[in-house]
């Protein structure tokens, strides 16, 4: 929660005091934006502390067998909330610059492109009340989330509840990363690990057989969209993506028929596949961790449409539904900024040049990778421009998903958000979401 303001008790001159009224009343009445008037300024309290590095929760980490790096399974303790513009007077004490409060309307509309998350077994009153109100678009759950098939379903149950008592009634999206080996968040299948499924006997039977698999044990709990298949193809041996199992091959041609069997098998089933990580991790070194530090890429061109692409480009034509970008950085497409907070990325490789047309999902923004990027309202902002549908706040705190909404909505009511854009992204969520009332 943000740390109440401190008012000085010096008298102030009246002619500063009569000019600030002034300039506080002609903002009141400001412009209006695409959706409506901005609503008044008001004074916030001045921001709480930076988020800090990734701080892995409860089995962090490949060797423990619960949460793997790179992913959505990135935790930190209490999520970053939202800030406002600080400034520092001459005193050197810092006050918050008054921002726009966001309409409801916008906070509606930012809600439904917001994945949340939460700590323990069962789904708190709060994130519930969001739910009902129409303001989230989906829920990532965790293995804490699940202690016993029972406390599952019964979460489950109270969640999907919520979300039909919502304005829309629309299905939530309900996911986990259920990739097989060590990175499942259920027990059950897939049981082989993508490293496994590209050594068998026959690989291709293996992932259609695992995609199937990993379908029936989310449906069996009541997901439907699983954060799965891995499409990074590895370019050493016992490097980041493969040290873990999470690589078909080195190979951009198995990785892709494999990723498709996988996939394919999985939507049949009626749960939703994702292609992770866009535009590929497969050049990571064993040390290249984005959810603990920044990564880049130096990989050409070239090698990267040809190898890291590749796979996804058999994907999209395969009909997956969603596309996870990576927080690397690639300076052969951009140089300043990891794929998905880049438009250069997500706007011009993976939907220009590749025609996706399903919705995009952000890493874990939580992430180290991101330090340099602000908090969770700047990285959400930052990501929606870039292209990104969905922002994914996995850090088990409801205020990080409840301050990417705030961030989102206040910057579509300001204009820095496009507003048809936003309703596009929004539209293709949404576009998912019901789709599983006719499966």
């Amino acid at each position: 929660m943000p740390r109440p303001s401190h008012r000085s008790t010096r008298r102030t001159p009246r002619r500063p005091v009569r000019f600030a009224f002034l300039a506080l009343l002609l903002a009141a009445v400001g412009p209006a934006t695409a959706l409506g008037p901005v609503a008044p300024l008001a004074l916030q309290a001045p921001p709480d502390r930076p988020a800090g590095p990734a701080d892995p929760g409860p089995g962090a980490g490949a060797g423990a067998g619960t949460r793997t790096a790179t992913d959505s399974d990135t935790a930190t303790g209490a999520g970053a909330v939202g800030t406002n513009p600080v400034t520092t007077t001459p005193t050197g004490r810092t006050t918050t610059v008054p921002t726009t409060v966001p309409t409801a309307a916008s906070l509606r509309l930012a809600g439904r492109r917001i994945v949340y998350s939460y700590p323990g077994e069962t789904p708190p009153p709060e994130l519930l009340d969001t739910i009902r109100a129409g303001r989230a678009a989906g829920v990532i759950l965790f293995k804490e989330n699940a202690p016993s098939p029972e406390q599952l379903r019964v979460a489950v149950e109270l969640l999907k509840t919520a979300a039909q008592e919502s304005p829309s009634g629309a299905p939530l999206l309900l996911m986990t990363d259920q990739e097989g080996g060590k990175v499942r968040r259920l027990p059950g299948a897939p049981v082989h690990s993508a490293r496994q499924t590209g050594a068998a006997a026959d690989p291709a039977g293996d992932a259609a057989r695992s995609g199937a698999g990993a379908a029936g044990t989310l449906a069996d709990a009541g997901l439907n969209v699983n954060l799965a298949p891995v499409l990074d193809v590895f370019d050493a041996p016992d490097n980041f993506i493969d040290h873990f199992e999470r690589s078909y091959s080195g190979k951009p041609e198995v990785v892709a028929e494999l990723g498709t069997a996988f996939l394919a098998a999985q939507q049949q089933s009626g749960v939703a596949a994702t292609a992770k990580h866009f535009p590929g991790l497969g050049a990571a070194a064993r040390d290249e961790n984005t959810d603990e530090r920044p990564v880049v890429l130096p990989v050409p061109l070239d090698e990267l449409r040809a190898r890291g692409e590749e796979p996804y480009r058999a994907a999209i034509a395969a009909g997956v539904r969603l596309v996870m970008a990576s927080w690397a950085v690639y300076p052969a497409l951009d140089a300043d900024r990891p794929a998905g907070l880049s438009s250069l990325v997500v706007q011009g490789e993976l939907r220009r040049r590749l025609g996706f047309r399903g919705v995009t999902v952000t890493d874990a923004l939580e992430a180290g990778a991101l330090a340099a990027f602000g908090d969770t309202g700047d990285r959400a902002v930052a990501a929606a421009g870039a292209g990104m549908d969905l922002l994914l706040c996995s850090a088990r705190d409801i205020q990080q998903g409840d301050a990417a909404a705030e961030a989102l909505a206040a910057a579509l009511d300001s204009g820095r958000l496009d507003a048809g854009e936003f309703r596009s992204a929004v539209g293709r969520v949404d576009s998912l979401r019901t789709s599983f009332n006719r499966s």
